[in-house]
């Protein structure tokens, strides 16, 4: 007999759902027979979305969630929800916390049985990072709203168009050299498809996953330095690398058109891998996947010659 799905046919309402994470969860959620109400300030970013599903499987709901009465009426019917908005500008206290807490006050007057709140690796109420500590007191603001909620804090999330490594394989692509800020730092990145599938798992079961705190990384421990390096040899180039010191970048970064602004700089400086003292991804299930299986062919755009170039010629 086969195993009933426990989101087949149920509503999940995605806040936050049109950014990079929501479209491929929506995808993910889409594959276990859900329906979505993707809810979002700018839902048509998440159009492409639509063929995917079913007839009626899938609605677009504008919303600001600076609007509390709006994001409540979003949540009307919801069986499940997650809360996925995160930004380093703007009024983080109303995106990270006071907006997911209404989220999640509605989710459980509406009768939801499950809730997730996507959170951060080095979330801490004590951090100099307003992103950091906003997601921190985000999570205590859910978990008070709806006590059976899902914290999951994931590391940095590379993906096909990712902001993280794309932003790296710009600049190497196009500069001879190439500052690395933080070159020490440490990086547990993971692949966003993985993140998908363990929100969908903390969905699924919030009788075994509810009301607890996951630091989901990825398998691979890495440097800022090696990160820019290996990005560097699937690119095929050779190039200069030059270790900037935390003074210097830490001016950088407050600098306008900075590629991070000063919260990103320091939660970089701090390093960004797991703890060890919560439960992991493995934990949900999940055996995450390493972006030693990805880098080279996503760097094929950024080759000399695209498809065409001689990687096996050597590096230029």
């Amino acid at each position: 007999m086969a195993k009933m799905n426990p989101l087949e046919g149920k509503l999940v309402v995605l806040v936050g759902g049109s950014g990079f994470v929501g479209t491929y969860l929506a995808q993910e959620l889409l594959r276990r027979g859900a329906r979505l109400r993707i809810v979002s300030r700018e839902p048509n970013r998440a159009i492409k979305l639509k063929p995917l599903g079913l007839l009626g499987q899938i609605q677009f709901l504008r919303c600001d969630v600076s609007d509390a009465a709006n994001l409540r009426r979003a949540m009307q019917g919801a069986d499940a929800a997650v809360y996925l908005v995160g930004s380093f500008s703007g009024n983080l206290g109303t995106l990270h916390n006071h907006a997911a807490q209404v989220a999640a006050e509605a989710a459980r007057d509406e009768g939801a049985s499950a809730f997730v709140y996507l959170s951060a690796i080095g979330a801490d109420p004590q951090s100099d990072s307003g992103y950091a500590r906003t997601k921190a007191e985000g999570e205590e603001a859910v978990r008070a709203a709806f006590p059976r909620a899902t914290i999951l804090r994931p590391s940095a999330m590379f993906g096909d168009e990712d902001n993280f490594i794309n932003l790296f394989a710009g600049l190497i692509g196009s500069y001879p050299v190439i500052p690395v800020f933080a070159p020490d730092a440490k990086l547990q990145p993971i692949w966003v498809d993985d993140v998908a599938e363990a929100v969908t798992s903390a969905l699924s079961d919030p009788g075994q996953h509810g009301g607890k705190i996951f630091e989901i990384a990825g398998p691979e421990t890495m440097t800022m330095w090696d990160l820019n390096q290996r990005i560097a040899e699937a690119q095929g180039r050779r190039r200069h690398f030059v270790r900037v010191s935390d003074s210097v970048a830490g001016f950088v970064s407050k600098l306008p058109g900075s590629p991070m602004n000063g919260d990103q700089w320091t939660m970089l400086q701090r390093g960004n891998v797991a703890s060890g003292q919560l439960p992991g991804i493995q934990d949900l299930g999940i055996t995450p996947r390493p972006l030693s299986l990805f880098l080279d062919r996503w760097m094929v755009r950024y080759r000399r010659n695209g498809r065409f170039s001689q990687r096996v010629a050597g590096l230029r």
